[in-house]
């Protein structure tokens, strides 16, 4: 039986969460990851993760089922392994400040897009301003996949408690795989994203008997198409939009 980690803590808006929420949520309707209207579908948007073991933990709904402690710990354990790695990566850290400012800084940005509250002052700007003036040195390829191996060595080690719920996990890489497609493009290097599985594609749930013939309407060609064919309608005799409407309409 699959453990579902029931939300047991109450989230919050950060100063990045629903700007970082908007951007995933286009990145991923347009990678087909998430359905035409995910920005108006309640489990995506909201920052409490589903209690369905079926719908995936979008990440800003981490905090929900996370907490502010095993965020932290996540973090912690993180710049334990930078702090003790080679020098040309370690120095950038330490020549910008110690490793309880770091784990302090990281842990509110984590916390803050996660759905944990208003954690990380200055928001987008400050997080620009990171890594294009504090950071630089390694937003590269090499810093990168450094920056990468540690994170997974950090996440796949028992002693990072992550819940035993199986979207947590995915949720996570998700979290970070967008992040760091994100600075590969705004610093021009390519990257291999190795964090390990990430959000399965979630697809619309549609009831057409509960919904008006406005509702069906403004539907997407595609999700009529995919909401037909779940329902075992063949769609193939269904040249275009107007007879997928009234196709449904029928129903």
């Amino acid at each position: 039986m699959t453990n579902i980690h029931q939300p047991q803590f109450t989230p919050s808006e950060g100063y990045l969460t629903r700007q970082i929420q908007k951007k995933y949520i286009d990145h991923a309707v347009e990678a087909a990851l998430l359905p035409q209207a995910a920005h108006r579908i309640a489990s995506v948007v909201s920052l409490t993760a589903s209690r369905q073991a079926t719908t995936p933990i979008q990440f800003w709904q981490l905090y929900s089922v996370l907490g502010p402690q095993r965020i932290n710990n996540i973090v912690t354990r993180f710049y334990n392994r930078v702090y003790a790695d080679e020098a040309w990566f370690a120095s950038v850290f330490s020549r910008i400040s110690g490793k309880e400012h770091h784990i302090q800084t990281q842990s509110a940005m984590w916390l803050d897009v996660m759905g944990g509250g208003m954690r990380y002052h200055g928001g987008e700007y400050r997080l620009n301003f990171h890594h294009t003036h504090n950071a630089f040195e390694l937003m590269n390829a090499k810093g990168a996949r450094r920056w990468t191996e540690l994170m997974v060595t950090t996440l796949n080690d028992p002693v990072t408690a992550l819940t035993d719920d199986p979207r947590v996990r995915p949720a996570t890489n998700t979290f970070l795989d967008f992040f760091m497609r994100k600075y590969a493009e705004e610093f021009g290097f390519d990257t291999a994203l190795l964090f390990g599985d990430t959000n399965p594609p979630l697809k619309r749930r549609i009831n057409f008997l509960k919904m008006s013939s406005d509702e069906v309407e403004t539907l997407s060609e595609e999700d009529l198409t995919e909401a037909l064919r779940d329902r075992g309608v063949d769609v193939s005799a269904l040249g275009d939009k107007e007879a997928l409407v009234n196709k449904a309409l029928s129903l």
